[in-house]
């Protein structure tokens, strides 16, 4: 199959501007993405998307393969489509610019339920799971809760699912934690062409502007979003602080 990664980065990102220049350890954050997304063994092309001269030129300064895109998408979905419209790739890898922390098996990995082909798939995409509170309850960690088969039945930036053992009293009033049911999204996603071409040409939906999570405008359109579960971690950088992590985790 043509699979192709595209990574869609701009520089006005709203919670921290820039941020896909910000330098880890010697090398722009959208370099190490890349370079992790061009080792996985399923890909044959990498791409950066942008609309943004100065990612444009820093990319190119790694020998990268870069597009200029519009300025007026509205999510990083809507500009891979551009990029693939004229292509005939058969799967779309959509890479986030801000995931240095990828491991490119975990492409492999959301790659694969297309490869088996047992279900109706239209997108695919991981999760891991949470083994932290504070993680349960941080709007930055996108939760989703899954079906038996690990089809996405919702994603949300709240503690889902809502686990009452966590207010239960104990004998030394404290509140615990137990972890089980809490699963993190890793922010991957693997799309067959029609189905990000269709998702693309859809309107934004209800769920999608309440929660800011795009991938609510698939679920509400009645696409097929499978949710394998990965053993790797990653950690989106949405802050500076996310920021100080990552550079200790690369070091």
């Amino acid at each position: 199959m043509k699979i192709i990664a595209v990574i869609p980065a701009r520089y006005a990102s709203s919670r921290f501007y820039g941020k896909v220049l910000a330098d880890i350890n010697g090398k722009p954050m959208i370099q190490w993405v890349y370079e992790k997304a061009s080792q996985a063994k399923s890909i044959t092309k990498v791409i950066v998307a942008t609309d943004d001269n100065r990612i444009y030129e820093k990319v190119k300064e790694f020998f990268g393969d870069v597009v200029m895109t519009s300025p007026d998408h509205n999510c990083g979905t809507e500009r891979i489509a551009e990029v693939i419209k004229e292509k005939d790739w058969e799967l779309i890898v959509n890479v986030q610019g801000d995931e240095p922390l990828l491991e490119p098996e975990m492409i492999d990995q959301a790659v694969y339920p297309f490869l088996e082909g047992k279900d109706n798939i239209h997108i695919s995409t991981l999760k891991s799971k949470i083994k932290e509170k504070r993680e349960v309850f941080d709007p930055n960690v996108v939760k989703v809760v899954t079906d038996r088969n690990d089809f996405a039945i919702y994603f949300s930036r709240a503690p889902i699912p809502f686990d009452k053992r966590m207010w239960e009293d104990t004998p030394n009033n404290k509140k615990v934690f137990i972890p089980g049911l809490h699963f993190k999204h890793i922010g991957l996603y693997v799309y067959k062409r029609d189905a990000l071409l269709k998702f693309s040409s859809l309107s934004s939906t209800p769920l999608e502007e309440f929660e800011g999570l795009e991938q609510l405008r698939a679920l509400e359109n009645g696409l097929r979003i499978k949710v394998p579960t990965t053993t790797y971690d990653s950690i989106g950088v949405d802050t500076p602080e996310d920021l100080s992590i990552v550079r200790k985790k690369l070091k």
